[in-house]
Formats: structure tokens, sequence, C-alpha cells
């Protein structure tokens, strides 16, 4: 699925068999009109999950969840405990396997993936920030940083410098040889923040980031996603029940029962 705006509409289209499929909303009905390729303005959805379903034995976690997120966008989902955020994001992030449904990023169908490949992928254009910032508590900041670059195979040198670079953007600077324990809980995550971003992924999955983070500390890790949206175009995906956090992104996405209501 593709994008693009005409007449200041969002509009969508397919191609199949050397035809341009489009699909224009509007008045809430459907316009198709169908004619041979030809170069056309669009951009690509960074992200799309088409119908994915989720079941853990008798439990339906997830009932046909379509998302599309665009480069450069902040999108946050809520939802109540239980609704799926969770097992979405980690699905996304190819933490989990889907029962059924399609999954795209950078235009690489996710379900194609396996084993050592579908590592290699998640490592490299996916960033992840958790609840907890899952530290390694026996390396500095600076060496928790950099082991995804070093295991992406990356040469050394050049993943200091980055990581450094990173944690000195991140106001760590003074930090870069401490260990986990060494760090406040806002120091913590946001080291977990620099090391999402080391490889440069194309997108960044966040599961209640300042869950476990104080009033202060959280509002700065918000302000944080904002000033790396706007210094690198970095995309997240946010997982949160904190409102102020949810009002500050691009678009907000409700999950209830296993199913997008909105978005």
């Amino acid at each position: 699925m593709y994008r693009f705006i005409w007449n200041n509409q969002k509009c969508f289209f397919n191609v199949w068999k050397g035809l341009l499929l489009f699909n224009i909303r509007q008045l809430g009905k459907p316009f198709v009109f169908k004619g041979k390729i030809a170069f056309i303005p669009y951009f690509r959805s960074m992200l799309t999950a088409n119908g994915i379903y989720k079941k853990y034995d008798n439990l339906e976690v997830l009932k046909g969840v379509d998302i599309n997120i665009e480069k450069g966008e902040i999108v946050t989902i809520v939802g109540s405990s239980g609704a799926g955020k969770s097992t979405l994001l980690h699905i996304l992030g190819t933490l989990d396997k889907a029962d059924m449904g399609r999954i795209s990023l950078n235009g690489q169908q996710l379900e194609l993936l396996n084993g050592k490949k579908l590592a290699a992928f998640r490592n490299k254009y996916i960033g992840f920030v958790f609840q907890f910032h899952h530290l390694l508590p026996e390396f500095t900041a600076l060496e928790n940083v950099c082991i995804p670059g070093w295991i992406a195979g990356s040469k050394k040198k050049e993943v200091i410098a980055r990581a450094t670079a990173l944690l000195e953007t991140l106001g760590l600077e003074n930090r870069l040889e401490n260990k986990p324990q060494q760090l406040s809980g806002g120091e913590q995550q946001r080291v977990a923040v620099a090391r999402a971003l080391i490889n440069n992924p194309s997108i960044v999955m966040a599961d209640e980031p300042t869950g476990n983070l104080d009033s202060a500390n959280a509002k700065e890790l918000h302000q944080l996603f904002i000033d790396l949206r706007n210094k690198f175009n970095q995309t997240f995906l946010i997982v949160t029940h904190n409102e102020e956090l949810a009002k500050m992104s691009d678009r907000t996405l409700m999950m209830k029962d296993g199913v997008m209501v909105n978005g």
C-alpha cells in the first residue's frame, strides 16, 4: 500500500500487473481509478501491517489490526491494560510472530525472514526502549550503547565515535564510563535510548518507556523523543499509558479488546 497527497486528501494506491489502482476517500465513498503507471509524486509508508491476528491458547489478543507509520512520525498507542498494545508492538518489532497477517518495514516483508536473517534485520532497522532499561550491569554506559553496533559488524572505532556523540547529544558526556548502577533512573533510560539509536534504525519502538520514571524524568524523556525526531527525523512508535506523552505525539491510536478503534 502506498500513499500520497492529492487535492489536500490522503490517497491510497496499489500496483497490480502494471496498473495503478487508486482508492481516494471522498465524502465517505471510495473513488477508484485505473490507469497505466506514470510518474506521480508519492511516498511510501515506512511500516505497514495488515490483518494482524494473535492468539495465546484460547485467548484472542489481536483480532485483525491494521497500522501504517510514516517516516519521521511519533505515533503513540494507548488503551487499557490487556488491550493488546504490547503484543502488537512486539510483533511489529519481530520479537514475536503473528498467527496471521503481513508486516512490511522499508519494503521488506518481515514474515519472509527467519532465524539469523530476521535477527540481523531487527538489529539494523529497529531500535527498542522498554520500561526497564535492560542495561548490562558489567558494562559502562558507552559499552552498553556500542554493543548493538558491534553485533552488526560495524567498525569498532566508528561505533565508539557514534555512541559517544549520541550520549553527548543526550546530555551524558560525563557519564560515559559509569556503569548502570552508578546512574540515576533517568540517565539509565537515556542510555537505553542511545543504545536504540546506535545503528541508525528506521524506527524506535518503545514499550511504556516512562513507566518506571518519576514525573520530572518522564517529562524530560518526552521532550527527548521530540528533539530526536526534529534533529534526526527519527520515527517512534510508543506504547504508553502516559496521557502527556500521547498528547505530544503526531498521532494517537487507541486499542480496545484487540482491535484498533481509530487511526
